[in-house]
């Protein structure tokens, strides 16, 4: 159950670490909105009202849906095969569930952030007018994909695109005089890795620019492949939990 633990927090890390590098390129290369926070996004799409800027509205509302289509999209795909769950033994309550269907999501991310990238290496990292609005759908679809895997995975207090709450989450279970509470490393290792993303992302930016879409792609390689090799489906891993363990063979039993 511990190695479950882990590699639930390896997945969250670097799936962190690939959309705050997303972001970063969304941010400053894509009009000024965000890939995944739609928080932002939404308060662009008020400010866009106040100062009569159509093009704001319009990339900020591109943003929004495209974030919803995504994480609707992952919800669907995601739960596909876990009627389970609906019996009370299915995935979300620990935080360690893994499916077949939830790596098929990622695949289909990855799908996704490959044609960003592809987007991205022929406008040079330099999008403009329809090529940005475009590429900048791509990644919030992208980013909606992936926050709706996290909550198919139910880890509890923790996001990989939005982290507000797991801040505000990290500092009440500290401030109310909880500081060992459940998932308090798993948060902090998810806030660094917001912060470790986008400054990779900052200096390819400045140094390299062609190279900033290959890290969310590594990322999300890098979280599909320790989710398949360590996480189990929840229904296996209860099932296993619950088997009866064989009585021991007593003396005079026949071999």
């Amino acid at each position: 159950m511990r190695s479950a633990s882990r590699a639930v927090t390896a997945v969250t890390v670097l799936l962190t670490v690939g959309a705050a590098a997303t972001d970063v390129a969304c941010f400053t290369r894509l009009g000024g909105v965000f890939a995944s926070v739609m928080t932002s996004n939404l308060v662009f799409l008020g400010l866009s009202a106040a100062r009569h800027s159509g093009a704001l509205a319009g990339r900020a509302g591109a943003a929004v849906a495209a974030y919803t289509i995504g994480v609707a999209a992952a919800s669907r795909l995601g739960r596909g095969g876990q009627r389970s769950r609906a019996a009370g033994c299915g995935p979300g309550d620990s935080g360690e569930a893994w499916s077949a269907w939830i790596a098929a999501t990622l695949i289909a991310e990855i799908v996704l952030l490959a044609a960003f990238t592809a987007g991205w290496e022929i406008t040079g990292g330099r999008p403009a007018g329809t090529d940005q609005l475009i590429l900048l759908a791509i990644a919030a679809v992208a980013m909606g994909m992936q926050s709706g895997v996290i909550a198919v995975m139910g880890i509890a207090g923790v996001s990989t695109t939005y982290l507000t709450g797991t801040l505000t989450t990290l500092v009440d279970t500290l401030a109310g005089s909880r500081p060992h509470a459940g998932g308090n490393g798993r948060r902090l290792a998810v806030l660094c890795a917001l912060a470790a993303g986008a400054g990779l992302g900052g200096l390819l930016l400045a140094s390299a620019q062609a190279a900033l879409p290959a890290v969310p792609l590594a990322a999300l390689a890098g979280a599909i492949i320790t989710g398949s090799a360590w996480l189990r489906p929840a229904h296996q891993a209860r099932a296993e939990t619950l088997a009866p363990v064989p009585a021991p063979p007593r003396e005079g039993d026949v071999s």
